[in-house]
C-alpha cells in the first residue's frame, strides 16, 4: 500500500546494501523486519526464522553509520525461557525471565542475540536502541492464510471455511489448552511509539502486550461467538503448538509509560474477523486481497 508523501521501497533487508540504503537519511529506524510466521512456520523453517539475523545485524549496522537518532528493534515473547512456558496455568513472563537463556529454537534465540546487538551498540557506539518484546500481536491487514499466520487469523479463517463449506468442523492444533495473550494491532503501533521515545529505556528490553491469558479453545469460543456458529473441534495432536503456556507480564510497561493495551480481546477480534471473512469472499470473487 502507498501513501501520499512516504517513498515505498521493496527490498531484501538481509542484503548489507539494502539496508544502507533505506536508513540513508533517516532520523529514526524501526525495525520490523523478520522472515517468520505462526508456530507452523517457526518450528518448520527455523533456518529461515534464524537468518533474520542478517536483517539485524546489516540495518543496526547500517544506522549507526547513517548517524540515526534512535533504533527500534521488535522483538518477541519467543525469546523467553522456554522451561519457565511448560505449563498452560503459566506465570506472566518478566524481562528478567529471559536469562538463563533457554530460548524457542531458532526464532527466539535469533531474537535474543538480535537484542544483545542493541544492547552493545548502545554501550560501545552510543546509538540510542530500543527493544520491545512483543507478544502476539493480530489483526486486520495481516497475514490470514498460506501457512505464516498466526493463531487468531488462521481460527478466524479456519470458521469462515467452515461456515462457507458448511462443514461444521474445525481442525485445532494440539489440544486447545495450550494458551496465550494477543494484542491488537493499534494497541502494539502505540506502545512503540511511546517505548521509542522514553529515555528510561534506552537498551532496555520491555515487554509490548497483553496480560489477558486465554486457551486457544477459548479463542476458537469467541471466534465461534462473532460468527454466531458453533463448530465440532478436531484435534491434531501432531500439529505444532508451541509452549504450553505464555503471558506478558506488564508489571514494568505500567510503572514505566502507564500503559495497558485498550482494545479487549473481543473487540478485536471481531475487527479482525470482519476483515478476513470480507478478503476470504473478496479472493473468491476473484479480487485481489492481502494474505
Amino acid at each position: 500500500m502507498c501513501v501520499p508523501g512516504v517513498e515505498n521501497l521493496h527490498l531484501d533487508c538481509s542484503d548489507e546494501e539494502a539496508c544502507r540504503r533505506v536508513c540513508d537519511g533517516a532520523v529514526e529506524v524501526y525495525n520490523l523486519a523478520a522472515d517468520m510466521g505462526g508456530m507452523g512456520f517457526i518450528e518448520r523453517f527455523r533456518v529461515e526464522c534464524l537468518r533474520s539475523v542478517l536483517i539485524n545485524t546489516h540495518m543496526i549496522e547500517a544506522a549507526c553509520r547513517a548517524g540515526v537518532q534512535r533504533y527500534f528493534f521488535s522483538s518477541s515473547a519467543c525469546a523467553y525461557n522456554i522451561l519457565l512456558q511448560q505449563d498452560s496455568a503459566v506465570r506472566a513472563l518478566k524481562e528478567s525471565d529471559a536469562y538463563p537463556a533457554m530460548a524457542e529454537r531458532g526464532y527466539g534465540w535469533e531474537k535474543l542475540i538480535s537484542e544483545m546487538f542493541c544492547q552493545e551498540y548502545w554501550a560501545e557506539r552510543s546509538l540510542k536502541t530500543f527493544i520491545a518484546r512483543f507478544h502476539n500481536v493480530y489483526g486486520p491487514h495481516g497475514t490470514w492464510d498460506g501457512g505464516r499466520e498466526k493463531a487468531p487469523a488462521a481460527i478466524c479463517r479456519k470458521v469462515v471455511e467452515a461456515i462457507d463449506n458448511d462443514s461444521g468442523t474445525i481442525e485445532i492444533w494440539g489440544d486447545g489448552q495450550q494458551t496465550r495473550s494477543f494484542m491488537y494491532i493499534a494497541d502494539c503501533v502505540k506502545g512503540i511509539d511511546m517505548i521509542m521515545h522514553c529515555e528510561d529505556l534506552v537498551a532496555t528490553p520491555i515487554n509490548l502486550g497483553s496480560s489477558e491469558l486465554v486457551s486457544v479453545n477459548e479463542l476458537v469460543d469467541k471466534v465461534e461467538a462473532i460468527a454466531g456458529v458453533t463448530l465440532t473441534r478436531r484435534f491434531d495432536l501432531t500439529a505444532p503448538r508451541g509452549v504450553a503456556g505464555r503471558n506478558s507480564d506488564n508489571s514494568l510497561i505500567k510503572q514505566v509509560l502507564h500503559w495497558e493495551p485498550n482494545t479487549t480481546l473481543d473487540c478485536g477480534l471481531r475487527e479482525t474477523y470482519e476483515w478476513i471473512r470480507d478478503q476470504y469472499y473478496s479472493r473468491k470473487r476473484g479480487r485481489r486481497v492481502v494474505v
